[in-house]
């Protein structure tokens, strides 16, 4: 097993970067999966208050990647629960970052995946097949593309343009 790489020690080093290469999520995120730190190449979709492309996603091989989900920062709809937590597990994601709410989180707290969002919210999303995968999205005020690389841990989670490892 390699050793995790440290959010902070990311920040240590890259702290004068002033490119935009290298970025950090405000600490909005609350932690919800199994996994408390994880990392990888992202995967985004962009949906609102529709989880129909989030479904799709962690029903698709992961291959140690890190979904962000830009839900629009809603508190109305949760985007992930339990059965959805349990498949990108099952699948080999690393990780599911979403700008918005999950749901059922004692059966996402037993998941083997990271998963971070912004609260939990019981109401599930209404699917009519809206969304758009692989597009740049922003998340709290930070641009994330696809292939872009995510770093969580109990410090919070940081993005570049390229791994870091």
């Amino acid at each position: 097993m390699s050793t995790p790489i440290v959010t902070c020690d990311l920040c240590d080093a890259h702290k004068s970067d002033t490119s935009g290469s290298f970025r950090v999520l405000p600490p909005l995120f609350r932690e919800f999966g199994g996994v408390a730190a994880f990392s990888g190449p992202v995967v985004t979709v962009k949906c609102f208050e529709d989880n129909s492309v989030v479904k799709a996603a962690v029903e698709s091989p992961g291959e140690g990647r890190v979904l962000v989900v830009d839900g629009g920062g809603s508190l109305r709809r949760a985007l992930l629960g339990g059965m959805l937590g349990a498949a990108a597990a099952r699948n080999g994601w690393a990780g599911v970052v979403i700008d918005g709410c999950v749901r059922d989180v004692a059966e996402l707290a037993v998941c083997q995946v990271g998963i971070r969002a912004l609260a939990p919210l019981p109401l599930p999303t209404e699917r009519r097949g809206e969304g758009q995968r692989d597009v740049p999205v922003w998340v709290q005020g930070v641009r994330i593309a696809p292939g872009d690389w995510l770093y969580a841990d109990a410090d919070g989670m940081v993005v570049s343009d390229r791994s870091l490892a």
